[in-house]
């Protein structure tokens, strides 16, 4: 049983790899459904998210784009906040990373609030959306007037449609520390955070529902 476990865990491992390595800019034209779901199981639990194009069309396209390519699997759920908002997007795969990061989206209206449930890409300023998403954990009317980098707003792209309690379980005893030194993340992988940060909890897959 043993021995099947591991040839099983190996032979994961190598086709995540091959996916992540064989990622070219092909993947960038995939367009999305006008509307979409996807089933994330995690270390607490599933959820389940419906995604809708007309709220924002690049942003569902990159999302269907970053879940079709495993992107988000074994990703660390590394900020929990309690009562605003759960955020992760960074792979497990330094290579997925790689490819991903540089490839920043245009910002877009927001035409859905930040309500709770709701689920918006992150970014720091002007046109820089990529891959890190968060989940209100209430309705977050600040941050549907918040200006960052001259932009009003956190464009909502998502909703998840089951799965808030297991949401609301995530481990978020270490505040605001991870996502503070985020960086080394994206250098070092999930090891780094694994030893310092080892409650987290994690995606272990996600996938698009046919």
């Amino acid at each position: 049983m043993i021995r099947r476990w591991c040839l099983f865990f190996s032979l994961a491992v190598t086709v995540s790899c091959i996916r992540a390595q064989s990622l070219d800019a092909s993947v960038l034209k995939i367009k999305a459904p006008a509307t979409f779901r996807a089933i994330f199981t995690t270390t607490k639990g599933d959820f389940e998210i419906e995604a809708y194009r007309k709220w924002s069309p690049m942003g569902v396209d990159r999302l269907y784009q970053l879940i079709s390519t495993g992107f988000y699997n074994k990703a660390l759920l590394f900020r929990v906040e309690p009562g605003f908002v759960v955020q992760f997007g960074v792979s497990a795969s330094r290579t997925a990373n790689r490819f991903w990061d540089p490839k920043k989206l245009p910002d877009e209206p927001m035409l859905q609030k930040n309500t709770r449930a709701t689920i918006a890409f992150a970014r720091g300023g002007r046109n820089e959306r990529a891959t890190q998403i968060f989940i209100n954990l209430s309705d977050n009317k600040k941050l549907d007037t918040v200006s960052r980098g001259g932009i009003k707003g956190y464009t909502t792209v998502a909703r998840v449609t089951r799965g808030m309690q297991n949401i609301q379980r995530f481990y978020a005893g270490y505040g605001k520390q991870p996502i503070q030194i985020q960086d080394s993340l994206y250098k070092y992988g999930n090891f780094y955070f694994e030893e310092r940060f080892p409650q987290l909890d994690q995606i272990i897959s996600a996938r698009i529902v046919k």
